[in-house]
């Protein structure tokens, strides 16, 4: 299986953006890290280039839902396989805001699997029930 991951918009967690690469390696995944810095552009390109089976964006600065609103209108003009899982984790709000509602707001804006403030281990053991779930 092979991801696309990366950091969302104008955050620089490198870190923690390592650990997702190295996480996602030992279990096996073929791994396409874009780094920081990542436009939503650069990241669906990458799915192309790659015929990736998995996007991974994450975001800790919070800012990932002004990123990624529009990704169900970018997912349009992109012509890659019906079957890409498209996930996003870490912290994805700021200030005031309902924790509760993030969720499926993200879901609407064309995520299958929403994670704010979960543990990496627990999202990427989701996301590889979700992978054998969907064969």
């Amino acid at each position: 299986m092979k991801v696309v991951t990366g950091v969302v918009g104008n955050d620089i967690h490198v870190v923690a953006n390592r650990l997702i690469e190295i996480s996602l390696k030992e279990r096996g995944f073929t791994v396409f890290n874009l780094g920081v810095n990542t436009y939503l552009e650069e990241f669906l390109d990458a799915i192309v280039e790659t015929d990736a089976d998995v996007l991974l964006i994450s975001s800790l600065n919070g800012e990932a839902e002004g990123w990624c609103r529009d990704l169900q209108i970018l997912k349009k003009q992109y012509t890659f396989r019906k079957d890409v899982v498209f996930m996003i984790g870490g912290n994805l709000g700021v200030g005031e805001m309902d924790p509760d509602a993030l969720v499926p707001k993200f879901k609407n804006y064309g995520f299958d699997l929403v994670f704010h403030q979960v543990d990496l281990n627990v999202g990427l053991d989701t996301l590889e029930n979700y992978l054998k779930a969907h064969a």
